[in-house]
Formats: structure tokens, C-alpha cells, sequence
């Protein structure tokens, strides 16, 4: 009899962990940047490669980090709420234009529509590794003394925008 019991109480402890595990939301990954210094970078600019872009340019200001890349198709989904936001300038949108080709990147934002304040290019990955990027899109929410205040995993979509990044991005702007 205690032979059986012990594999029935191992399945039940792994039950229940499945059970916990199905109910957390992906988009909720915690990060460890959150609350400190976003990762510093320099890079080209995507239209004007031989200009360069680095984000201390933004000390004094409230912005939003974009990855994304012509590729990906999440980014496609969230583009009209980016083009959207852009339009209302409330907050400058800066994208970080992930493992993608210069020719591509352009392409695609001639054909969509272009949301960025400026985008940059992060040819090899290598800021978005620093910036502990899971996947395209994610989006930065970088307050005025450079420090990550909140990260989108996913597409930015209105409800998202409406119910957590503006409003932070309001507060923050106050400050």
C-alpha cells in the first residue's frame, strides 16, 4: 500500500504546480531591470547609418524604448496603436530595430508608417541581450534620469497603453 502512495502524492505536488503554472499570464515575466539603470548603448541611427544614436541623449526626458523588426510579425499587430500613440505626441517612441536587415527595416516602415521619434539599429543583438529582450516586441518605459520604470513583453495594445503605460508615463512626467 505505501508503495502506491508515495507516486500518488508525486503526482499531486506536480499537479498542483501545473495547475499554478497555467494561471500566470507570459506578458508578466518579471524583469530584473526594472527599477535600474537602462542598459547604455550607442548606436546608428537606421536612416542615417552614419550618424549615431546613444541614449543619454534622452537624460531629462520620459520616453519609450521600442524592439521590434521587420520580421516579426507581433510587431505588425501592435504598429497601429504605435502609429497612434505617435500621433498624440505625448511621449517619444524610440525603436531598437532587432537582428533585422538596414533594407528591410526601411522597407517595412515606408510601408507601414513610421511611429519612431528615431530608430536604431541593433544589428547583432547585442543590446537587446543587455536589455534581456525575450523576443520581439517588448517596449521600455525609461524615466527622465535614465532608469527603466516598466517593460511590455508582447505587443503594446490600447488596453495595455491605456491602462498601465500612460498612466505611469504621466506620472512620470510629473515628477
Amino acid at each position: 500500500m505505501m508503495r502506491f502512495i508515495l507516486p500518488l502524492v508525486a503526482f499531486l505536488v506536480l499537479a498542483v504546480f501545473l495547475y499554478i503554472g497555467l494561471g500566470l499570464d507570459p506578458h508578466e515575466v518579471p524583469s530584473p531591470l526594472i527599477d535600474k539603470p537602462a542598459p547604455a548603448f550607442t548606436l546608428p541611427q537606421l536612416h542615417d547609418p552614419k550618424k549615431q544614436f546613444s541614449m543619454q541623449e534622452m537624460k531629462g526626458k520620459v520616453w519609450l524604448l521600442n524592439v521590434w523588426s521587420s520580421w516579426c510579425v507581433s510587431c505588425k499587430e501592435e504598429h497601429p496603436v504605435l502609429l497612434s500613440l505617435s500621433q498624440q505626441n505625448i511621449v517619444p517612441i524610440y525603436g531598437l530595430d532587432y537582428k533585422d536587415k538596414k533594407e528591410d527595416a526601411e522597407m517595412w516602415l515606408r510601408q507601414a508608417g513610421d511611429p519612431y521619434t528615431l530608430s536604431v539599429m541593433d544589428s547583432d543583438g547585442r543590446v537587446g541581450i543587455n536589455y534581456g529582450v525575450y523576443g520581439v516586441p517588448e517596449t521600455y518605459v525609461i524615466d527622465k534620469t535614465g532608469i527603466i520604470r516598466f517593460k511590455q513583453i508582447g505587443p503594446v495594445t490600447d488596453q495595455n497603453l491605456r491602462e498601465k503605460i500612460l498612466p505611469m508615463v504621466a506620472e512620470l512626467q510629473n515628477k
